[in-house]
């Protein structure tokens, strides 16, 4: 453990980002998930893009917050892009 005060705050500091970037990510993976099980049982069109919506705005937040990295960000929404785009196309 930390001797010094600054240390100490340092610390404290450090578990509360941790804590916060957990969830951020967690929240993340949720509204991924919600995408994709929504394409895959076939909701309407306006559900899916609310719901893609949602995830891309997640995704950027935690990039301009530094949660993850910008690539990691676009190549997510990328994916995800593409697999809303296919169903699209199929219907």
């Amino acid at each position: 453990m930390a001797n010094l005060k600054s240390a100490k705050k340092r610390a404290i500091q450090n578990i509360k980002r941790r804590e916060k970037n957990l969830s951020r990510k967690t929240a993340i993976k949720t509204a991924i998930k919600k995408v994709v099980t929504a394409l895959d049982q076939k909701l309407p069109a306006e559900q899916i893009q609310t719901l893609m919506r949602d995830a891309e705005a997640q995704l950027a937040r935690a990039k301009n917050k530094g949660v993850l990295h910008a690539n990691t960000v676009q190549r997510k929404i990328s994916n995800l892009a593409k697999k809303v785009a296919q169903v699209g196309q199929a219907s």
